[in-house]
């Protein structure tokens, strides 16, 4: 596409949004209408870019534009030199060299190469996805947050696997430091498996470790041979192992009875056995039956079948120890 094509269509995009902005369907983008404006000619299509106006007499033409990477959006010192169409025709105004920086293989070879920069600048390329996904990898590129579009997860999922395609690495991009992993880790109480596996799948250890947290209520007998394959051996045997090594630690700490207290007239040691046994039983139960919250509401009951003071208050001062020990094992991967 030559400059004076270029600036016509920026023109045009201008002044679409001046005069009458208007919602797309989606939230994210802007639809602008032009009632009085002439559409540009459309470049030829060895040019390779601008999108087909079915009717350039056509006097009321809408023209998607993304509401964060329009020409005005002053996200850089410099004017964007690029626009990325999407397959929903969707404008996306970026700068060529963030994006060259990004990739290492020019962004899925769409951005020709330094040695036919000013053959590039100002030119309008199709990108192979639909907007909400194109919009999510820019905003990763950007290091912006897309938190304000509230995407599902399904969609954040697939735009990050996509990443790779485009020559960029989901591991160094999603860092605790960055918008889309404090977004993906709001998503991990309510999908805990999903999220786990999107940082298995890149090797995201920092995002895997606060999410496996969500995890610890999870049957792992209802993995299937998709998700194992979708986690890999690493963080599965991961997961594996921090359930097992719980278990265990919960069989360690529930081992012990409450301590017996000195004979009384009423309260000996034989009578105390009876606590023993029942702490035993309990014990057995919940070393292969372990949910959340499920210590002092399975153990405190046992005070009801108990006349003596002093063995209810060994119960109390054993459950309550007991829970103190448990916060302390490892609840991460």
């Amino acid at each position: 596409m030559d400059m004076s094509n270029w600036d016509s269509v920026l023109q045009f995009a201008s002044n679409s949004m001046d005069i009458n902005l208007q919602e797309h369907d989606f939230s994210e983008f802007s639809t602008a209408a032009t009632p009085d404006l002439q559409v540009p000619t459309p470049p030829h299509s060895t040019d390779g870019g601008s999108p087909v106006c079915d009717d350039p007499l056509d006097h009321n033409v809408l023209v998607s534009i993304s509401t964060t990477f329009y020409p005005g959006a002053n996200l850089h010192t410099l004017p964007p030199d690029l626009a990325l169409l999407s397959t929903d025709s969707v404008f996306f105004y970026v700068h060529s060299h963030i994006i060259l920086a990004a990739s290492d293989n020019n962004f899925l070879s769409l951005i020709p190469t330094s040695s036919s920069k000013e053959q590039s600048n100002n030119m309008v390329i199709h990108v192979p996805e639909l907007s909400p996904i194109l919009n999510i990898i820019l905003h990763i590129i950007y290091d912006k947050s897309c938190s304000h579009y509230s995407p599902s997860l399904e969609t954040l999922s697939t735009a990050v696997n996509r990443l790779p395609s485009y020559g960029i690495d989901p591991k160094s991009r999603i860092t605790p430091s960055t918008p889309l992993h404090t977004l993906l880790l709001s998503h991990a109480p309510l999908s805990p498996m999903e999220v786990y596996t999107l940082a298995a799948k890149h090797d995201i250890y920092d995002l895997a470790v606060p999410t496996s947290s969500h995890l610890l209520s999870f049957q792992l007998s209802s993995i299937t041979d998709e998700i194992a394959e979708a986690v890999g051996p690493k963080y599965l045997r991961r997961l594996f192992f921090l359930h097992v090594g719980r278990s265990e630690a919960l069989k360690r700490i529930l081992l012990q009875p409450p301590h017996p207290h000195a004979p009384t007239p009423w309260c000996d040691f034989t009578n105390q056995k009876t606590l023993t046994r029942a702490w035993a039983l309990a014990s057995a139960y919940l070393a292969w039956d372990a949910r959340p919250g499920f210590l002092e509401s399975a153990l405190a009951p046992l005070a009801e079948h108990l006349s003596c003071d002093l063995c209810k208050q060994g119960l109390n001062d054993r459950i309550k120890n007991l829970i103190v020990q448990w916060s302390v094992v490892k609840r991460t991967i």
